[in-house]
């Protein structure tokens, strides 16, 4: 039996290749991006018991106008801890119900 050897062919084969891969890299992002998306929603502010560093909570408290909800961010780090930012952002997707306290 004779060995063939079969060498990549870039121009044959070049455009459907980098086609594949940015197709799968765009899916790739989306997941991340729809991951990172889900925030924790709450119904009180003294529900968070333990916020992080760059970690955002939303609380669905009613003080924000319609169409928008509080969240609460741990923006930098103070000499108590992390100290926590607080700003009304639209609120995305159905109204959900308020989650169980953050730990």
């Amino acid at each position: 039996m004779t060995e063939r050897h079969v060498t990549f062919l870039p121009a044959r084969f070049g455009n459907r290749v980098a086609t594949g891969k940015l197709a799968f890299l765009a899916v790739l992002g989306l997941l991340a991006f729809a991951s990172a998306a889900q925030a924790t929603v709450l119904s009180r502010e003294q529900d968070i018991l333990d916020l992080k560093l760059g970690q955002r909570v939303r609380i669905d408290d009613g003080t924000c106008p319609a169409g928008q909800i509080k969240e609460v961010s741990g923006a930098k780090m103070g000499e108590a801890g992390v100290v926590r930012a607080r700003k009304c952002v639209p609120r995305t997707g159905p109204k959900m119900k308020p989650d169980r306290p953050v730990r």
